[in-house]
């Protein structure tokens, strides 16, 4: 590798755990870079220790964020300069956005060095389908909060991923299946670590048990099956066009049943309109 690196902003992934889940090109860069920006430096400050690297470090988190920036942007324009968290990717649940969108905007060179990320590392381990998913980092704290949140998820037709605390995961996984229905879920905690553990159930059944429980301790990912699919029969389609028609009009009642069912919004209102005897 070079001895050296350009100047700009370098977003580089550490360990959610395991300090052996550093890639050789993260640790390179963070021996060469001038200076490392951390959300908290204490914690950053071990890994550094652990890769045997001194280099000046800074803060920048969620509190300092928009003092910091323009002086962190004024370094990466002369040196290079490596952005971190606590753990896994930055910007996933964590500052960083507003960096690397006004570094772009300045002209400044961006470099991403990809590596752990524990909403992806729960994917692998949760048994849940992969091939669409949506992570929607923390749910809000209160009932009445994550509903609303849930509400709007809920046509969503992909495993959602989600970081929880200990104490709130009982009553999220209520909410859970009060909202989005009784779906498969997977609980991933403290992934890459001396105690990881995924359990796997129905919402219900972990919201159940989780309440009779001490709250699990460590980082937390949520990891939520998609929809069920349901399968129609003609019979049954026909059945819920008959009760939307006796509140909507003949359009509105073919394109609420054809949300419902999949169905073709034109098929229908056809058969819409056969059932109130038009034509």
């Amino acid at each position: 590798m070079n001895d050296s690196l350009p100047s700009g902003l370098y977003i580089v992934a550490t360990p959610i755990g395991n300090l052996g889940d550093i890639t050789i090109r993260a640790a390179d860069v963070l021996r060469k870079a001038h200076l490392v920006a951390a959300e908290d430096t204490r914690v950053t400050a071990k890994l550094l220790n652990h890769l045997g690297v001194k280099v000046p470090m800074t803060s920048y988190h969620d509190h300092n964020a928009d003092r910091v920036r323009p002086e962190l942007l004024d370094k990466a324009r002369e040196m290079p300069v490596a952005l971190v968290t606590d753990a896994g990717t930055p910007l996933i649940s964590d500052p960083g956005y507003k960096l690397v969108r006004t570094a772009h905007e300045l002209g400044i060179p961006v470099t991403t060095l990809p590596g752990p990320c524990a909403a992806v590392a729960a994917m692998t381990v949760a048994g849940l389908p992969t091939d669409r998913f949506l992570f929607a980092g923390f749910l809000p704290p209160k009932t009445a909060g994550r509903t609303k949140v849930l509400e709007e998820l809920k046509p969503v037709r992909a495993t959602l991923i989600f970081y929880e605390t200990g104490p709130r995961l009982a009553d999220t996984l209520g909410d859970i299946a009060a909202v989005l229905g009784n779906r498969e879920v997977a609980i991933a905690r403290e992934l890459t670590k001396l105690h990881e553990e995924v359990r796997r159930g129905q919402a219900e059944d972990l919201a159940a048990a989780l309440a009779g429980e001490n709250p699990p301790k460590g980082e937390i990912v949520l990891v939520v099956g998609p929809p069920v699919e349901e399968t129609f029969t003609a019979e049954a389609i026909e059945d819920r066009l008959k009760a939307a028609l006796e509140t909507m009009t003949v359009k509105e009642a073919a394109k609420h049943v054809a949300a419902e069912t999949g169905g073709q919004r034109q098929e229908l209102y056809k058969l819409a309109l056969s059932l109130t005897g038009r034509t």
